[in-house]
C-alpha cells in the first residue's frame, strides 16, 4: 500500500519550519516533502500547475503568503495574486487529485469591529482593515469553493525559532533586540491579539490534515493580549530591565491600518483536539529552548543595579 504524501508549500518559514520538526518528533507519520521557493514561486501564474505535474499527493499544506503588512499597502496586486488567486490554484489542484487542502489563514481578516472586546469565533463576520488582511480572507472564500477538501486554520501573532525573514525576526526577537540597543521602549497597547507558538501550531496542524473535517478553525494559544503587555512579558520573562511604556497605534507612521481586536478563540480546535496551552507558558518555553535569547552576561549588563 502506498504511504501516504503530503506536500509542505513554505517549508523554511517559522511554521513550515516546525512542521517538519513536529512531523519528525511524531515518527514521521506520512511522508511529509518540502517544497520550497527554489522549487516553485506560487506568485508565479501557472508555476505550480507545472512543477507538480504528475505529483500523486494526498493532502497539501500551504505555509507560504505575502506577509509584508505595510508594503502590501503599495503592491496590492502582488498580495492578491500570492494570498488569493495562488491560492485558489492550489485548492483546485487539490480537487483534481481528490486530496485535502490545508491552508493556514491569520487573524488579520477582522479588525473591522474596534468595540470588540471578546476573542472572535470561526463564524463571526470578517471586516479586514488593510489590503493584506483583504487578500487573505479573498483567498479563503476561493479555496473553500475549489475544493471541498479545504481546512482554512487561522492563526495569529506568531512567534517560532526560525523567525520570519521577511520581517527580520518575530515580535519575541525584535523585542530582546531593541532592548539590547535602546534605553527605552514603547509599544502599542491598543491593539489585541492573541499570541502563538509554532511548535504548538504544527503538531495540531499535523494531526488535523486527515482527521479534522473540512471547515475553518482558529488555532491560538490560550489567553489575550496587546503588543504591549506582550512585550512586557517578553522582557520581564527573559531578565530584562528595560524601562517600556504603552503608546497608542496612531502614535506609530505606519502605512497599514492594524486591527484594534483580533483575538481569536479556539473552543473548535479545543474540543476536537485538546486545549492549546495558554501563550504565556509557550513563551517561557520559546525562551528556554531558542538561540535568540539574551545570553545571560548580557541580561545582566542590561539589568539596573
Amino acid at each position: 500500500m502506498r504511504r501516504r504524501m503530503v506536500l509542505l508549500l513554505g517549508p523554511n518559514g517559522q511554521l513550515g519550519s516546525d512542521v517538519q520538526r513536529a512531523h519528525a518528533a511524531a515518527g514521521e507519520p506520512f511522508e511529509l516533502v518540502p517544497v520550497g521557493r527554489d522549487r516553485v514561486d506560487v506568485g508565479e501564474p501557472g508555476a505550480l500547475r507545472r512543477a507538480l505535474d504528475g505529483v500523486a499527493f494526498d493532502a497539501l499544506i500551504n505555509c507560504t503568503g505575502y506577509h509584508q503588512t505595510d508594503a502590501a499597502e503599495d503592491n496590492a496586486a502582488l498580495a492578491f495574486r500570492v494570498n488569493a488567486h495562488a491560492v485558489q490554484d492550489m485548492a483546485r489542484l487539490c480537487a483534481e487529485r481528490r486530496a485535502r487542502f490545508l491552508h493556514i489563514g491569520t487573524d488579520y481578516v477582522f479588525g473591522g469591529d474596534e468595540g470588540r472586546a471578546k476573542p472572535l469565533r470561526e463564524e463571526a463576520p470578517i471586516a479586514p482593515v488593510n489590503v493584506y488582511g483583504a487578500s487573505k480572507a479573498l483567498g479563503e472564500t476561493l479555496a473553500s469553493l475549489a475544493c471541498e477538501e479545504t481546512l482554512i486554520v487561522r492563526v495569529a501573532s506568531l512567534f517560532g525559532v526560525a523567525g520570519a525573514s521577511a520581517k527580520g525576526g518575530n515580535f519575541v526577537e525584535t523585542m530582546l533586540r531593541l532592548a539590547r540597543e535602546r534605553d527605552r521602549l514603547r509599544v502599542v497597547d491598543d491593539q489585541v491579539m492573541s499570541p502563538t507558538a509554532t511548535m504548538d501550531a504544527a503538531p495540531l496542524l499535523l494531526r488535523m490534515v486527515f482527521s479534522a473535517p473540512a471547515g475553518l478553525y482558529h488555532l491560538v494559544n490560550g489567553g489575550v493580549a496587546s503588543w504591549f503587555s506582550f512585550a512586557r512579558a517578553i522582557l520581564r520573562k527573559a531578565g530584562l530591565q528595560v524601562p517600556i511604556e504603552p503608546c497608542a497605534s496612531a502614535d506609530l507612521a505606519r502605512r497599514a491600518a492594524r486591527p484594534r481586536y483580533s483575538a481569536l478563540d479556539n473552543h473548535r480546535i479545543a474540543s476536537s483536539f485538546a486545549p492549546p496551552r495558554g501563550w504565556e507558558e509557550a513563551l517561557d518555553e520559546y525562551l528556554g529552548s531558542t538561540t535568540t535569547v539574551v545570553p545571560m552576561q548580557q541580561r545582566r549588563a542590561l539589568a539596573k543595579p
